[in-house]
Formats: C-alpha cells, structure tokens, sequence
C-alpha cells in the first residue's frame, strides 16, 4: 500500500503554533495563510518584510570536474563562466524543447560544486534525471537534511544584517555563507516575488530556531503559500505546471531571456543541450503561441484553466495563472495566445461560466520588480 500522508518541514510546528491554514501541496503539508490573511500577508510583503517557508524546495549538489560542462549538456545555461558565489535561473529541457523544470543554479568556492535548487513537485523526476544523464566522475547528492527560509520585501536587507552581517552586501543573485542565530547557512539575495530579499538554507534542525529568530523581528510577518502565488503571478513569473511544462518551450514561456548569448547560435557554445533545435528555430521565427499577461476589464478573476477567445469567438488559447492582485487591486492573470494576438492592447475574451468576460493582453510583469541591481 503506498502511504500517501503529505510531508512534513522542519516547521510544521510552528506554523501550528502560528495558527496557519494548513494544505497539501506537492506532496508536503504547508501553510496557505496564517490569521491575517492572503491580501494582507501580500501586502505587507510588498511594504515591510514577510517569512515564507519553502522547505519542500528540492536541493541538490552537483560536483566534481567537469560538473559546469555536463550541467551546460542537459540545460542552455552559461555555467562553465558562473563565478564563485553567483548564480542563475536556468531550464532543463527535453528533446523537443519542453521544460523538464525550471530552477536556479548556485557556484559555490574556487571548483566545480554547484547547488541547484528545484521544484518541489519536480524533485524526484529532477533527480531521477540528472542521475542518468550525469557522467559516472560527477556527484549528485539530494541535500535532505536541509530546510530553506525566504525573507522577503523591502525591509529584507535591513533586517537580516541585524542578524547576520553581511547579508546586505550581497547583490542580487549572489549567495555566501553566513551565521544566523548561530547556524551555518547559505544565504543567496533572492527570491519569488518580485521584491528584494533572501533565501535561507540551514540544517532541517536548525530552521525552527533561525525561523524564530526572525519573526522576533518588529518588521517580520509570516506569509503562506497564497500570497507567495499572488506575489509571483504580480510580478509576472512562472510556476511549472502551469506556465511551463514538458511540452512548453522557453520561448513559448516568454523566457528568451534566460538563454545567454553564449549558448545561442553564433556563441561560443552554442546548442548541445535537449530541444535545442526546436528552441533555436523558434527564437528564429518566433513561436506559435506565446505568454502574455492579461488584465480583467471588470472585477469578476479569471481564474488557470479558463478559455481564451478572439474577437469572433474563436478559442485560441488558455489562462495559466489568474486571480486577483492586491497591489494593483484588479482581476490580473497570465495565459497562452498565438503570436498573431499577443501585442499588449490586444482585446480578448476570457469564457467564464459560460460567459465571455473582457480581458486586455498587457505587459508583464504587472508590478515592477524591486530587486537589488
């Protein structure tokens, strides 16, 4: 008999003890909310600072020489030139140039040792993945024993230095090691929502007591897995399963912008990596259809799965994110559409309940990212 019982984070407790709304999601149980709520946990990321525990995230390892070739085989991404304490976004792909998932990609010191940090439901086929395709001299080792924090919104900075000096020096997508609270952590200047912040991974045993340590701060709220989609979907980023997928491309995904130059025909490593025919053909002619962002023309949300109609009434595509953005304080949501349709002002219909609703096609994200240049 398979035991489908959710797992657990190293801060279930805690959340328990917060009150938190409790879920299942990708295999773990997780918090949605806490008392305060959705709207206002968004907000007061948006205005101060919130503790989101992301726990279930995959965290792998990746080392030993030629590691940053044999990652650069399987996704098009410019590892071999990464620096020590840098990282990247970057997709796994598959032979005909659909995402495999979407992740980010850690160097870590002078050699050749990489952390990537993967979905949560993509971690096992991940691993699963990357040990077949990997040669026999490179490592793969899943970091189980590891928790992962994300402190995020304007105030970040500020009072994560209180608390672990030098975490505001660090760049935007630059990642050290640091203590906090005592703890060995790997601290990165990122995140999901479109604000400045961190990412946190320390021992599964110390994450209660760091968790703690944080929400002890006045400018620190803890915030669930609903404002962390309604944070990502205003800041215009994509979540696999819905906006990637097996059989979505990145330039489908409106992610051109994640393949360097390097790895594009004419660069200096160009191709090598699964579907890279399809993708290169597709940043050469443009693709048949395409994510654009959509904005409700009244209040009613157009929610994932919903019909997207032309001007005749045609379906020519679908709604892959949708519901309401406390910021902007209207019905926002992101969907596929043919190139032909894509231009923002483009008018749409959106079928709900059997009802064509207006949408407009507008540019993403819908607000602007704040993250430390």
């Amino acid at each position: 008999m398979t035991d489908n019982t959710p797992l657990r984070t190293p801060l279930d407790a805690l959340h328990e003890s917060l009150g938190a709304r409790m879920v299942e999601f990708a295999g773990w149980r997780l918090p949605v909310r806490y008392p305060a709520g959705i709207s206002s946990e968004h907000l007061h990321t948006r205005a101060s600072v919130s503790l989101f525990d992301v726990s279930h995230m995959g965290q792998l390892r990746v080392r030993g020489a030629g590691a940053a070739a044999a990652l650069e085989a399987l996704m098009p991404a410019n590892l071999v030139a990464l620096a020590p304490g840098r990282m990247r976004y970057a997709l796994l792909t598959l032979d005909g140039g659909g995402v495999l998932d979407d992740l980010m990609v850690t160097r870590e010191g002078e050699g050749e040792d990489f952390v990537l940090v993967v979905n949560a439901s993509r971690r096992d086929v991940d691993e699963a993945h990357l040990r077949a395709a990997l040669p026999a001299d490179v490592m793969l080792e899943a970091l189980h024993d590891q928790a992962m924090l994300a402190l995020q919104g304007p105030l970040a900075a500020q009072v994560l230095e209180r608390l672990a000096p030098g975490a505001a020096a660090l760049a935007f997508m630059q990642a050290a090691s640091l203590r906090l609270h005592g703890a060995a952590c790997r601290v990165s200047r990122s995140g999901y929502t479109g604000e400045d912040g961190f990412e946190i991974a320390c021992a599964a045993d110390d994450a209660e007591r760091v968790a703690r340590r944080l929400l002890d701060e006045s400018e620190v709220a803890p915030a669930g897995l609903g404002a962390r989609d309604t944070l990502r979907l205003e800041a215009g980023l994509c979540l696999y399963g819905h906006e990637l997928d097996e059989h979505t491309t990145p330039v489908q995904a409106a992610l051109a912008w994640a393949l360097p130059k390097v790895r594009r025909p004419g660069g200096a490593r160009a191709g090598g990596y699964p579907g890279a025919q399809a993708i290169e053909a597709e940043l050469a002619a443009g693709p048949a259809r395409v994510r654009v962002g959509l904005k409700a023309l009244g209040r009613a949300p157009v929610r994932d799965g919903v019909t997207l109609l032309d001007a005749h009434g045609c379906e020519i595509g679908h709604v892959s994110s949708g519901g309401f953005g406390p910021t902007v304080d209207a019905p926002i949501a992101m969907g596929f559409v043919p190139g032909t349709l894509a231009a923002p002002g483009t008018a749409l219909g959106a079928l709900v309940r059997g009802r064509a609703l207006e949408v407009s096609v507008v540019p993403l994200p819908f607000v602007a990212h704040r993250y430390a240049r």
